[in-house]
Protein backbone atom coordinates (compact mmCIF):
# COMPACT_ATOMS: atom_id res chain seq x y z
CA UNK A 1 0.00 0.00 0.00
CA UNK A 2 2.62 2.40 0.25
CA UNK A 3 4.35 1.99 -2.73
CA UNK A 4 0.76 2.73 -3.95
CA UNK A 5 1.08 6.63 -2.57
CA UNK A 6 4.65 6.85 -4.60
CA UNK A 7 4.04 4.96 -8.16
CA UNK A 8 0.90 5.89 -10.24
CA UNK A 9 0.77 3.90 -13.67
CA UNK A 10 -0.83 4.76 -17.42
CA UNK A 11 -1.40 2.75 -19.44
CA UNK A 12 0.80 0.56 -21.38
CA UNK A 13 0.07 2.99 -24.98
CA UNK A 14 0.77 5.79 -23.21
CA UNK A 15 3.85 4.59 -21.11
CA UNK A 16 4.30 4.40 -17.33
CA UNK A 17 4.58 7.28 -15.16
CA UNK A 18 6.48 7.14 -12.04
CA UNK A 19 5.47 9.83 -9.08
CA UNK A 20 8.72 9.76 -7.20
CA UNK A 21 8.60 11.42 -3.79
CA UNK A 22 10.50 14.79 -3.41
CA UNK A 23 11.53 17.79 -1.24
CA UNK A 24 11.16 21.57 -1.60
CA UNK A 25 11.56 23.07 1.98
CA UNK A 26 13.40 25.79 3.15
CA UNK A 27 14.11 26.97 6.55
CA UNK A 28 15.07 31.03 7.30
CA UNK A 29 16.04 32.87 10.37
CA UNK A 30 16.50 36.25 10.25
CA UNK A 31 14.90 40.18 10.70
CA UNK A 32 12.07 41.61 8.97
CA UNK A 33 13.11 43.99 6.38
CA UNK A 34 9.93 46.44 5.86
CA UNK A 35 6.20 46.24 7.02
CA UNK A 36 4.34 43.34 5.30
CA UNK A 37 1.89 44.07 2.41
CA UNK A 38 -1.47 42.61 1.35
CA UNK A 39 -1.80 42.55 -2.14
CA UNK A 40 -4.44 40.36 -4.55
CA UNK A 41 -4.34 40.37 -7.96
CA UNK A 42 -7.04 39.41 -10.61
CA UNK A 43 -9.67 38.44 -7.95
CA UNK A 44 -7.00 35.89 -6.72
CA UNK A 45 -6.57 34.72 -2.62
CA UNK A 46 -4.77 37.98 -1.24
CA UNK A 47 -1.41 37.62 -0.09
CA UNK A 48 0.60 38.84 2.62
CA UNK A 49 4.35 39.70 1.58
CA UNK A 50 7.85 41.37 3.12
CA UNK A 51 11.53 41.04 3.22
CA UNK A 52 13.44 38.63 5.52
CA UNK A 53 17.12 39.19 6.12
CA UNK A 54 19.61 36.36 6.75
CA UNK A 55 23.77 37.02 7.79
CA UNK A 56 26.17 34.81 6.94
CA UNK A 57 29.79 35.35 8.52
CA UNK A 58 32.92 34.49 8.44
CA UNK A 59 36.57 35.77 9.77
CA UNK A 60 39.14 35.88 6.87
CA UNK A 61 42.97 35.75 6.92
CA UNK A 62 45.60 34.04 8.66
CA UNK A 63 42.95 31.15 10.67
CA UNK A 64 39.71 30.54 11.70
CA UNK A 65 41.49 29.39 14.73
CA UNK A 66 43.09 31.88 15.44
CA UNK A 67 41.72 35.59 16.50
CA UNK A 68 43.97 37.54 13.78
CA UNK A 69 42.04 38.53 10.54
CA UNK A 70 38.81 40.37 9.16
CA UNK A 71 35.41 39.33 10.20
CA UNK A 72 33.12 39.51 6.51
CA UNK A 73 29.27 39.52 6.66
CA UNK A 74 26.72 38.60 3.75
CA UNK A 75 23.06 39.64 4.58
CA UNK A 76 20.92 38.05 1.99
CA UNK A 77 17.17 39.26 1.21
CA UNK A 78 14.34 36.68 0.63
CA UNK A 79 10.75 37.88 -0.40
CA UNK A 80 8.02 35.93 1.71
CA UNK A 81 4.97 35.15 0.42
CA UNK A 82 1.91 33.88 2.94
CA UNK A 83 -1.36 32.60 1.29
CA UNK A 84 -2.99 30.63 4.30
CA UNK A 85 -5.78 32.55 5.08
CA UNK A 86 -5.15 32.38 9.19
CA UNK A 87 -1.37 32.65 8.82
CA UNK A 88 -2.01 35.39 6.46
CA UNK A 89 -3.66 37.47 8.30
CA UNK A 90 -2.08 37.00 11.71
CA UNK A 91 1.64 37.96 9.68
CA UNK A 92 -0.30 41.04 8.25
CA UNK A 93 -1.80 42.35 11.77
CA UNK A 94 1.80 41.53 13.95
CA UNK A 95 5.13 41.44 11.90
CA UNK A 96 6.51 44.97 11.97
CA UNK A 97 10.18 45.92 10.51
CA UNK A 98 12.96 44.54 12.27
CA UNK A 99 11.28 41.50 13.67
CA UNK A 100 12.81 38.54 14.04
CA UNK A 101 11.45 35.56 12.47
CA UNK A 102 11.67 31.85 11.54
CA UNK A 103 10.22 30.77 8.57
CA UNK A 104 9.74 27.87 7.13
CA UNK A 105 8.51 27.33 3.55
CA UNK A 106 9.07 26.45 0.20
CA UNK A 107 11.30 28.51 -2.94
CA UNK A 108 9.37 29.10 -5.71
CA UNK A 109 10.91 30.47 -8.68
CA UNK A 110 8.52 32.37 -11.50
CA UNK A 111 8.74 35.07 -14.12
CA UNK A 112 6.76 38.43 -14.35
CA UNK A 113 6.37 41.24 -16.82
CA UNK A 114 7.77 44.67 -15.04
CA UNK A 115 6.24 48.31 -15.91
CA UNK A 116 8.70 49.00 -18.90
CA UNK A 117 7.64 45.41 -20.39
CA UNK A 118 10.61 43.60 -19.32
CA UNK A 119 10.71 40.40 -18.15
CA UNK A 120 12.30 39.29 -14.98
CA UNK A 121 12.94 36.52 -12.56
CA UNK A 122 11.67 36.46 -8.94
CA UNK A 123 12.87 33.84 -6.40
CA UNK A 124 9.78 34.08 -3.37
CA UNK A 125 9.82 31.68 -0.30
CA UNK A 126 6.19 30.37 -0.07
CA UNK A 127 5.37 30.15 3.99
CA UNK A 128 3.37 27.76 5.33
CA UNK A 129 4.91 28.11 8.98
CA UNK A 130 6.23 31.40 10.68
CA UNK A 131 7.30 31.72 14.11
CA UNK A 132 7.50 35.05 16.14
CA UNK A 133 10.89 35.41 18.00
CA UNK A 134 11.03 38.74 18.42
CA UNK A 135 8.24 42.27 18.19
CA UNK A 136 11.24 44.24 16.19
CA UNK A 137 11.55 46.58 19.12
CA UNK A 138 15.08 47.59 19.93
CA UNK A 139 15.06 46.21 23.77
CA UNK A 140 14.49 42.64 23.29
CA UNK A 141 13.15 40.72 26.49
CA UNK A 142 15.49 37.85 27.86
Amino acid sequence: QVLRQFVRHESDTVGSLVLERSMNRVQLLGRVGQDPIMRQVDGRNPVTIFSLATNEMWRTGESEVTQGGDISQKTTWHRISVFRPGLRDVTYQYVKKGARLYVEGKIDYGEYTDKNNVRRQATTIIADNVIFLSDGSTKEKV
